[in-house]
């Protein structure tokens, strides 16, 4: 949880019941005010993925507005937004116009009678990709111990009915079965909707593998997406290691596919 959602039960309630769901959202703060304006600072309120203010106020139209967009910016690109809405002479002076970037502070123009100025912190709350791991092996237990630690949300078993994730949250999977329903364990791995496939063994395993995928009727270049073995080569031996270098790589392409989208 972040530091802005314990300073209000109802934001917090209503920030964990957004994380259950796997559901974007955003919070935002009012940092400073200049001027006469409704809301001060301090005030914050729970934005949905569209902008939309599901909890909390933070004053009037133009304040509201400048937020929605900056909203729906914070979550595309996954970084945080500082919005300042000021009036058109206090733009002017600035010698900026409304929808400027300038040193990382967006402008808007406040059109509203009391002509202040109020700056807007917004923190976009992305769902954490899900991980998939398939086994019981100490490679599995290991990964599946290792990973939330670093953002990850587990599963240790095949989402029922193969069901898509949140449109809003990625899948990776990693089967470690090592020996125990290697084949079957694939081949549901890849009729998942997911961002990775990684397989722990050695290639010629995989090899044979493949070879009876494709005899099953699996489309070849999905079989050609499976990272196998698993993980980066870090000479990893114990079951710790290894889970590290899978987990190394699964940051990597995680990281990779976000600045991808990202441009």
């Amino acid at each position: 949880m972040t530091p802005a959602e314990v300073l209000s039960s109802d934001l917090a309630e209503a920030a964990q019941a957004m994380r259950a769901k796997q559901e974007p959202f955003a919070f935002a703060t009012i940092v400073r005010t200049a001027g006469s304006t409704a809301a001060k600072p301090g005030a914050k309120a729970l934005l949905s993925a569209d902008g939309t203010i599901l909890h909390g106020w933070l004053g009037g139209g133009c304040t509201r507005g400048a937020v929605k967009r900056a909203t729906v910016q914070a979550l595309q690109d996954g970084t945080p937004q500082l919005v300042s809405v000021a009036p058109e002479d206090l733009l002017a002076e600035k010698g900026v116009s409304a929808g400027d970037e300038v040193d990382g502070t967006r402008f808007a123009r406040n059109g509203s009678p009391s002509r202040g100025t109020v700056d807007i912190f917004i923190e976009p709350c992305i769902p954490m990709p899900a991980l998939v791991v398939m086994g019981a092996s100490p490679v599995a237990q290991a990964l599946s111990a290792l990973a939330p630690q670093f953002h990850w949300t587990v599963e240790t078993a095949m989402p029922a009915g193969n069901a898509d994730p949140s449109p809003h949250q990625s899948r990776y999977v990693v089967v470690a079965t090592q020996g125990q329903g290697d084949l079957d364990a694939l081949t549901s791995a890849l009729s998942l909707e997911t961002s990775y496939v990684a397989f722990v063994g050695s290639k010629r395993k995989f090899a044979s593998l493949s070879d009876k995928l494709i005899a099953a009727g699996i489309d070849q270049t999905l079989i050609a997406k499976v990272q196998a073995p698993a993980g980066i080569n870090l000479g990893a031996v114990t079951p710790e290691e290894i889970a590290l270098s899978i987990l190394a790589q699964l940051v990597q392409v995680r990281r990779a596919a976000t600045k991808d989208a990202h441009g």
